[in-house]
């Protein structure tokens, strides 16, 4: 099967591309120069001159704040594409892996980790404009897996654990924030779970949502201890703060830790606990240095 990946140049599409080396499926790998997945003839171009049989789109406008300034572009990337990429495989009868996040929840303030079934509710553009592309996947009729994420990191691009890396040992002293919890996701443990559900056609017949993070629980402030610990950084003084001691121009979900429970039983994918995962990617990250 040809599998096309949409922003693979991003941290997951760069993981999806190492995991997927030995595959015995060939998958084309597209950023925004290679593919404008916003544009419908070029992407219908694509599917056919490539007899796309399945896209896993990681393409996505992820600038939390500058999305509420710019909700027209947050809204034709995050919706109007995913439209026209769930809209092309419907016509083929192809599959689309679509990664969506746990900011369509944050209105609700849940206090149990947040299952499939419960309502979205976002509390800014990004998480708005993520919830109304899951709607576009739903109203197209194609094959479907729609899996939600959270604190995504990785060994490439920009993100929290590379940013804190750089902070915990160039600063003396650094505030974080303990009101938002969550569980970090390495973005390495949700490449390979969807790897498994495409190179073994487990999606067959099981078309849905999901949720993948890693397992736990954490607040950005007990994150940020690990890494630097991890590291070896103990000169700076990491204190845990108040969300509203750092004005936003969106209010970020207080807990969204995700239940996997429905990956696991349906798919039985592996997720690895986080202080574990993030040790690995410390370690390629340093090693790397």
């Amino acid at each position: 099967m040809n599998i096309l990946v949409t922003g693979a140049n991003g941290q997951l599409g760069s993981e999806i591309r190492a995991v997927a080396a030995l595959s015995r499926d060939r998958y084309i790998f597209t950023d925004v120069e290679e593919l404008d997945i916003t544009s419908e003839e070029a992407v219908r171009e694509m599917v056919a001159r490539e007899s796309v049989g399945a896209i896993i789109n990681c393409a996505a406008y992820t600038d939390v704040e500058r999305a509420e300034d710019n909700p027209e572009v947050a809204e034709r990337l995050n919706s109007g594409a995913v439209r026209i990429l769930a809209e092309a495989m419907a016509r083929t009868g192809g599959l689309l892996v679509h990664i969506s996040t746990d900011y369509v929840f944050g209105r609700e303030v849940y206090n149990t980790p947040c299952r499939e079934d419960m309502k979205g509710t976002p509390t800014g553009v990004y998480g708005l404009t993520k919830l109304h592309g899951e709607q576009a996947v739903l109203a197209s009729g194609c094959k479907y897996i729609i899996i939600r994420t959270a604190w995504l990191y990785s060994e490439f691009g920009r993100n929290f654990v590379k940013t804190m890396l750089r902070l915990t040992a160039e600063k003396p002293q650094l505030n974080v924030v303990f009101d938002q919890a969550g569980t970090p996701t390495y973005a390495l443990d949700l490449a390979r779970a969807i790897y498994t559900i495409v190179e073994n056609r487990l999606y067959e017949g099981r078309d849905g949502i999901y949720n993948f993070s890693n397992e736990g629980v954490c607040s950005w402030y007990d994150f940020t201890r690990e890494i630097a610990s991890l590291a070896g950084h103990q000169g700076c003084d990491i204190r845990p703060c108040h969300s509203d001691e750092y004005p936003s121009k969106v209010k970020r979900p207080a807990y969204s830790v995700l239940d996997k429970t429905k990956i696991k039983e349906t798919f039985g994918v592996d997720v690895p606990y986080w202080k574990d995962s993030l040790a690995v990617c410390i370690a390629n990250i340093l090693k790397a240095a």
